[in-house]
């Protein structure tokens, strides 16, 4: 532990991210309080029962008593009247992806998971490949784990896997949070064009991402999925000296021949090169759904080959993976009807859960419900990409937007249109003002048999687990 900055105060504390830094310290041995204006279970409780005071809402008495040291979240803009004391002040500060580097990443080995989609996923299971093997991460993720319940590991292992997010760090600091991150190896698995709010073009994303990849040391590895272009592109355009490659091409290291749903799981095919250059073909199984879980998992077994933990061993973890919460999280199923709860909201995410669901439950109509209220999804940007994006669905209804007074009406995405196309594909698709005249019509419109997929990169006003516990009712009645 630091002596020297045994007090700390976190600006911003009830975030995901904020949250788990602040529990990991706890649990280092500092004394840790902080502030928040939105104080709500689970995270509240969990920190309060760890001893971590709340101070509910911001404001420059709460920097009374002085603390050693403040953490400020991203979440804080410079005109926070607590940020603004603080500026004011001489009490040392820094943002939370420079604590974590500070506090938890040095004197380790660093696995830093990136990329537009599956970074959660990756990463979660990465860390418990590598718990299954014994090695004991660290880890720090943006989705909590249902093998252990939360989304963060202090670990006593070398290794410490970091979820890379490609946003920006703190009102003092505009440059991307992972590059903070110090990588020994870092797992790449897709670059895509993202927060229209922050980046003002493609170019820019590009950049962010070769940074990263330039962080990587001589010693270090890259692992990148050579089944994308844009990955490819910049990959090959930085000088590091091992990349392990995987992907559908026979050309990589690890090259997906082929997959097929059996008994409810995914059994694939591999063809792997060893690190003495000696091909060999593997069968693996997975309880996850979709092509895009499979190459989430090509890139861990990568990972493991250059760990040296052998592929009985991953696949004993594979096995025994119960995936995220909000990942393809089954709530349940009550009076025939099973409801999935899943984080999806750009519209390469949302095309490739509704597949992955359609394809593991083809005998099923498939509801797909949408919530889009990222900043990215918002934007019409991606227009044309939302009105294809539903094509493997059954059935499509969609909320609102929220309005939030930070668009003009041309930059807004057109959900009507969405829903026009839809239905012109001979689909049901409905446009919904409110979430309680949505759960009503769903409750009328689901029969047994359904499958309703929520996907939302909030909480949804918590509809489906308000569903599901209609649909008990609905089954005793």
């Amino acid at each position: 532990m630091d002596g020297l900055r045994k007090n700390i105060y976190m600006m911003g504390i009830c975030g995901m991210g904020m949250g788990s830094l602040a529990l990991l310290l706890r649990a280092s041995g500092y004394n840790v309080r902080g502030s928040d204006e939105n104080i709500f279970p689970p995270m509240s409780t969990q920190l309060r029962s760890s001893g971590i005071e709340i101070c509910h809402g911001y404001k420059p008495e709460n920097l009374e008593p002085r603390p050693d040291l403040v953490i400020v979240g991203n979440v804080i803009r410079k005109t926070n009247p607590e940020a603004e004391a603080l500026l004011k002040s001489d009490i040392p500060y820094i943002s939370m992806c420079e604590a974590l580097r500070e506090f938890f990443l040095k004197n380790k080995k660093p696995i830093v998971v990136a990329g537009t989609h599956g970074k959660s996923t990756t990463s979660t299971l990465a860390t418990w490949a590598l718990t299954s093997a014994g090695l004991d991460p660290g880890a720090f993720i943006g989705g909590v784990s249902l093998n252990w319940g939360k989304n963060f590991r202090l670990g006593s292992g070398n290794y410490f896997v970091v979820e890379g997010d490609e946003y920006d760090t703190a009102f003092f600091d505009k440059i991307p949070k992972f590059l903070h991150y110090s990588p020994n190896i870092v797992i790449l698995t897709s670059i895509e064009f993202d927060h229209a709010d922050i980046f003002a073009d493609f170019g820019m994303i590009k950049k962010a991402f070769t940074d990263l990849l330039q962080l990587v040391p001589e010693s270090g590895t890259i692992i990148a999925n050579w089944s994308d272009p844009v990955v490819r592109e910049i990959v090959s355009g930085v000088n590091v000296p091992r990349i392990l490659r995987y992907g559908e091409s026979v050309d990589t290291d690890c090259a997906l021949e082929g997959y097929r749903c059996e008994n409810g799981r995914i059994r694939f095919v591999v063809n792997l090169r060893s690190k003495k250059g000696i091909r060999t073909r593997e069968a693996f199984y997975t309880s996850l759904h979709g092509y895009h879980n499979v190459s989430n998992i090509l890139s861990v077994l990568l990972l493991c080959e250059c760990l040296n933990i052998t592929r009985s061993d991953f696949q004993k973890a594979l096995d025994s993976f119960r995936g995220l919460k909000r990942r393809q999280e089954i709530i349940g199923e009550a009076d025939g009807v099973l409801v999935i709860d899943d984080f999806a909201h750009h519209p390469t995410a949302v095309r490739a859960t509704i597949s992955a669901i359609k394809e593991s439950f083809k005998d099923r109509r498939l509801v797909a419900v949408f919530e889009p209220r990222s900043n990215s999804s918002r934007r019409n940007i991606f227009q044309r990409e939302y009105e294809e994006a539903f094509d493997s669905a059954d059935a499509v209804f969609i909320k609102t937007p929220p309005e939030r007074g930070d668009l003009k009406e041309g930059e807004k995405l057109n959900v009507d249109k969405i829903v026009s196309v839809v239905k012109g594909k001979g689909k049901d698709a409905m446009l919904f003002e409110d979430f309680d005249s949505m759960l009503n019509f769903l409750l009328e419109y689901t029969r047994s048999g359904d499958v309703v997929l929520f996907m939302s990169n909030g909480a949804f006003d918590l509809l489906p687990k308000r569903l599901f516990e209609y649909l008990v009712k609905r089954g005793i009645n």
